[in-house]
């Protein structure tokens, strides 16, 4: 059996004038948090769908690549990762592109190995498969 979460949007008014909010009742996390059209085309405080998929997309690539490297026998330090995702208006909304990049502390790995795990997380881990129709790429950075 698998695991279920959910969220809930609300929507009152049409698109460039009305406003929404999206809550996340299971974590509390985000209760009432506002979305809009300006939000996510201007830069009126709230939330966007583009950003809360590049936080989905951060924190499960960075979960997955913490187990691999620990899998691997490289438990890392620490890892930092950014999940950038891009909106295309050409040809009606479209998301065209995501970039990853990731920064990691992990005693005891070359430079190779570390690259070679990160790109197997990128493309298994759940949130990478579900956006597979997006073109994704990765940059990584061993500290040390």
């Amino acid at each position: 059996m698998g695991i279920s979460r959910n969220a809930t949007a609300h929507w009152e008014g049409d698109l460039k004038s009305g406003r929404g909010t999206i809550s996340t009742p299971q974590s509390g996390l985000l209760d009432g948090t506002r979305y809009g059209f300006n939000s996510r085309f201007g830069d009126e405080k709230g939330t966007n769908p583009e950003e809360l998929i590049a936080a989905a997309h951060a924190a499960c690539f960075t979960m997955a690549l913490s187990n691999a490297l620990a899998e691997a026998g490289h438990p890392p330090t620490a890892v930092d990762s950014k999940a950038e995702v891009d909106l295309s208006m050409e040809g009606g909304p479209t998301l065209t592109a995501i970039r990853l990049s990731t920064k990691a502390t992990v005693p005891g790995i070359d430079a190779a190995k570390f690259r070679e795990i990160a790109d197997d997380a990128k493309k298994n881990c759940p949130v990478s498969k579900a956006l597979s129709a997006v073109p994704i790429t990765l940059e990584v950075e061993l500290l040390g």
